[in-house]
C-alpha cells in the first residue's frame, strides 16, 4: 500500500527523463513519490557514439547507464515498461512490462506527469534505408556502421546528412528572447552530420581510404545547422571547403535510397557508396490528438514547460514542442525548470526563483577525429546575441572528460560543470 503522497510520473528515462526525476527530488525533497517509466532500464549515451565508431570501439561496450540503482538511490522508483497511452483527464498513464513479450497493460495514476519520452526515428519512412543506410543514432546501428568501415567499405563516395523535420505548431508565439522566437527548422538536430563529416574525413585519411573530397555533407534547409548561428556555420563551412568536403543545400527532403545513391525531394541525385543519414523526428504515435498535443504530436509547453490547459502536465526534452533543435543541451535547462516549477507548486521554491522562462541555447560539442573537436556556443537563432566556436584539442578532452563525469556522479552534473567548461573552451 503506497503512501498518500502525491505523485509525479516522469515518462522516460534518457537525459531528460533523469534529469528531469532527479530535479524534482532535488527541490520537493520527500513531499511526493516519483516514478519514472522506461522501455528500458538503461540510459543510452548517444553523443559518443560515433566517436566510438570511427575510434573502432564497439558503443555497446562504452555508452549505456544502468539508471535502476541510479534512481533508486534517490528513492525513485523505476517501472521497465512500454508507455502506449495517456489520458490526460482521468490523470492516468497505460504502459506494458517491457522485459518479456506477451505482457499485459497496467495503469498507472499520476497527479502531476512529466512528459520526457524523446520521439521516434522515422527511418522506416525512409525508403531504402535498411538496405542501403547506416547511421550513428544508437547502438546498433553505430556498431553495423563500425563493421562495415572494417570490412566492406570499398572506399568510394560517402553521403552524410538529414532528412526533413516535421516540427509541429506547438511553440508558434513563443519569445524566449526580445524580438526572437522558437524558429521552424528543417532538420531536427544537425551537430551530429557536421561532427560525423569531420571524423570521417580524419578516418578516411587513417585507414588510407582517400581524401576528404569523396565526402559530401547535404541538408534539407538552406543552411546546415542554423541552429549555431550564420557567423558560426560561415566558419564551419570555409574549414569543410579548406579540408575538401562537399556541400549540399536545399534538398528539401530524402525520397529513397538506392546502392548507387540518394535521391532528393528537389530531384538531385548524389552518388555514395556509403549513405550515413539523420531522419526525420517524429512524435509517438499514442501522443498525437491528445489536448496536450500539437499537430504533430510533440508536447506544447509555455517556456516554463508547463502546458497551458492541463497545469499538472510538464513536457522535457526531446518531445516537446519548444525543443528546436532536438538537442540535450536544451533538454538539460529544461529540467530544472521542471523541477522549480513543481518545487513551486509544492510550496518549496519561491515563485521568483521558479518562474524562470527557458531561455535556449545551443552548446554543442563535436568530435573532429584526431583528438580534436568543435565547441559551439550560440542563441543568436532565437533571437540572442551570442555566436561563438571553439577548435582543438581542449574541446576534445572536454567532450570524453563530460561523459565520464556524467557516468561517475549518477548522471548529474555539478552546478560549476557547464560554467567550467565553457569557461575553458572559449578562453
Amino acid at each position: 500500500m503506497f503512501d498518500k503522497k502525491p505523485h509525479v510520473l516522469v515518462l522516460g528515462g534518457n537525459f531528460a527523463g533523469l534529469a528531469c526525476a532527479q530535479k524534482i527530488r532535488h527541490y520537493l525533497g520527500d513531499a511526493a513519490r516519483i516514478t519514472v517509466i522506461d522501455k528500458k532500464s538503461y540510459l543510452l549515451y548517444i553523443p559518443n557514439i560515433s566517436s566510438d565508431v570511427f575510434e573502432d570501439r564497439n558503443p555497446a561496450l562504452h555508452q549505456r547507464l544502468d539508471i535502476v540503482p541510479v534512481l533508486a538511490r534517490e528513492d525513485i522508483d523505476f517501472i521497465h515498461g512500454e508507455v502506449t497511452g495517456v489520458d490526460v483527464d482521468k490523470r492516468t498513464v497505460t504502459f506494458v512490462p517491457a522485459e518479456r513479450g506477451g505482457a499485459e497493460a497496467h495503469v498507472e495514476a499520476y497527479d502531476y506527469v512529466v512528459f520526457a519520452l524523446g520521439n521516434r526515428l522515422a527511418f522506416d519512412r525512409i525508403e531504402g534505408f535498411v538496405d542501403f543506410g547506416h547511421t550513428v543514432t544508437d547502438i546498433y546501428h553505430g556498431e553495423k556502421l563500425r563493421q562495415y568501415l572494417k570490412r566492406e567499405y570499398r572506399g568510394g563516395p560517402i553521403a552524410i546528412g538529414s532528412a526533413r523535420f516535421h516540427q509541429g505548431d506547438g511553440a508558434d508565439g513563443l519569445v524566449p528572447y526580445p524580438g526572437g522566437s522558437i524558429p521552424r527548422a528543417l532538420a531536427a538536430c544537425e551537430g551530429p552530420p557536421v561532427e560525423v563529416m569531420m571524423s570521417m574525413a580524419t578516418w578516411l585519411k587513417d585507414n588510407d581510404k582517400g581524401e576528404p573530397n569523396k565526402i559530401t555533407v547535404f541538408t534539407p534547409g538552406k543552411m546546415i545547422a542554423e541552429d549555431a548561428g550564420e557567423e558560426v556555420v560561415k566558419q564551419l563551412l570555409d574549414l569543410a571547403t579548406r579540408m575538401g568536403l562537399n556541400y549540399w543545400h536545399d534538398t528539401q527532403d530524402i525520397t529513397r535510397l538506392t546502392a548507387e545513391g540518394i535521391e532528393f525531394a528537389d530531384g538531385r541525385f548524389l552518388q555514395a557508396e556509403l549513405k550515413i543519414i539523420f531522419p526525420d523526428w517524429r512524435a509517438h504515435d499514442f501522443l498525437k490528438g491528445l489536448p496536450v498535443s500539437d499537430s504533430e504530436g510533440f508536447i506544447r509547453t509555455n517556456l516554463c514547460m508547463q502546458n497551458p490547459d492541463y497545469p499538472e502536465v510538464f513536457a522535457c526534452g526531446d518531445c516537446a514542442a519548444v525543443t528546436v533543435p532536438k538537442l540535450g543541451a536544451i533538454g538539460h535547462q529544461q529540467s530544472d525548470i521542471v523541477g522549480l516549477q513543481l518545487g513551486k507548486a509544492f510550496g518549496k521554491v519561491d515563485p521568483e526563483k521558479a518562474d524562470q522562462p527557458l531561455k535556449p541555447e545551443v552548446l554543442c560539442i563535436g568530435d573532429m577525429g584526431d583528438g580534436k573537436a568543435f565547441w559551439i556556443h550560440s542563441n543568436s537563432w532565437f533571437g540572442g546575441d551570442i555566436q561563438k566556436l571553439k577548435l582543438g584539442r581542449v574541446p576534445y578532452f572536454l567532450k570524453m572528460r563530460y561523459r565520464d563525469l556524467f557516468f561517475a556522479n549518477d548522471g548529474k552534473i555539478p552546478a560549476w560543470g557547464l560554467d567550467a567548461a565553457e569557461m575553458i573552451a572559449e578562453r
